[in-house]
């Protein structure tokens, strides 16, 4: 480590530089891993971030929340299995917009009504105002990327083409599915807009979209045995059918993947070519006395240290560009991806220097020190 150590502070411009093609691989690894959080959060986060551990959806709807349709008695039978609770849910999307008269000069959001039960598990926790109100049942609570539209506590917004009006109650956080800020409400509220149509609950008594389920004691193919003309899926089956939620994070773990392969690949010809270059040092150095492992142990330590250093700057720099970035930027920055990535690409450059140990290991000390005369 010593011998690293001085090394590296003696020939500081050329590390300088190598460190700097490490810095800016991982800084450019960490933001495409931010930004495609940042993208599955928008997709899915309801889905994503939720406790339940299966969903429940109607037989042959593949696992689709705008596909299925089931009566909301389930819940209670579902609930009667020991040790599993569960909790009713509906899903539509939608356009709101401020007060409650409007026309067709006012500004339409596209949102996701949700409708869930006063009390579940799915209702969400609110950063600011309250939560839904049983005794006013237009009271709902609102994705906190609506404030940026305009939207505040205490608003009225209604749903152009019928005579629904809401009241926002509170604002959450992290609640958006198919791209679009989730709004929350009563189950009876949710049916009066979805099913308000003849013949759309298909004469299905009370219906909802699926049941999320939380199970302490049985299994899901235990539950779904229990019942009939349904079908099961896990927390992962239930986000891959997402509407493009399996196609953005393909993309992004690509890029990522091939970036991390083209990193591995330049990192490994850049510490080769440096052993290269040091053959003579390398050589004189074991005429006297130095092991393969005393040399080898150097080199290693050296890009343990390079890299080590680069990969942290290149958190930092990360960090300072996520604090930078515009609001509606979809970015999120996992602190355990991060880990697992500056893990992955010190791994990576310590692999690299594995090509370097191979031609330390067949260097002649006596052929060395002739190229030196």
């Amino acid at each position: 480590m010593f011998l690293a150590r001085r090394e590296l502070w003696f020939f500081k411009g050329r590390f300088i530089l190598i460190g700097l093609i490490i810095l800016l691989v991982s800084w450019l690894v960490f933001i495409l891993s931010g930004l495609g959080n940042g993208l599955s959060d928008l997709g899915a986060a309801t889905v994503r971030y939720n406790d339940m551990d299966a969903v429940i959806f109607q037989e042959d709807a593949e696992f689709s929340l705008t596909k299925s349709v089931l009566s909301e008695d389930l819940v209670q039978k579902i609930e009667e299995m020991s040790g599993v609770e569960a909790a009713a849910v509906g899903t539509s999307p939608a356009s709101i917009v401020l007060g409650n008269s409007p026309d067709d000069s006012s500004k339409k959001t596209s949102v996701m009504l949700s409708g869930i039960t006063k009390g579940s598990f799915l209702e969400p926790k609110t950063i600011s105002g309250n939560g839904l109100d049983i005794e006013n049942l237009n009271k709902v609570i609102v994705n906190d990327t609506l404030a940026d539209d305009g939207f505040s506590i205490g608003d009225t917004i209604a749903i152009p083409g019928t005579d629904i009006v809401l009241e926002i109650n509170g604002f959450t956080e992290n609640e958006t599915l198919n791209h679009l800020p989730v709004v929350y409400m009563p189950m009876s509220t949710f049916r009066a807009f979805k099913y308000a149509v003849p013949g759309s609950d298909m004469g299905i008594k009370d219906p909802i979209n699926a049941i999320f389920v939380k199970s302490s004691n049985l299994t899901n193919e235990e539950i779904v045995d229990q019942l009939e003309d349904v079908e099961i899926a896990t927390k992962k089956e239930t986000l891959n059918a997402i509407p493009g939620y399996q196609a953005e994070n393909a993309t992004i773990n690509m890029m990522l993947g091939f970036l991390i392969l083209i990193s591995a690949v330049v990192i490994a010809v850049f510490f080769y070519v440096l052993t290269t270059q040091k053959v003579q040092q390398f050589g004189v150095m074991k005429a006297i006395g130095a092991s393969n492992g005393f040399v080898i142990g150097s080199v290693i330590s050296q890009v343990f240290l390079l890299s080590s250093i680069s990969i942290l700057c290149g958190v930092a720099l990360t960090f300072i560009t996520a604090a930078v970035l515009p609001e509606g930027m979809p970015f999120n920055l996992l602190p355990r991806l991060v880990l697992i990535y500056s893990l992955l690409l010190l791994a990576i450059s310590l692999a690299g220097s594995l090509f370097s140990v191979r031609k330390i290991i067949k260097i002649d000390p006596l052929t060395a020190l002739g190229r030196a005369e």
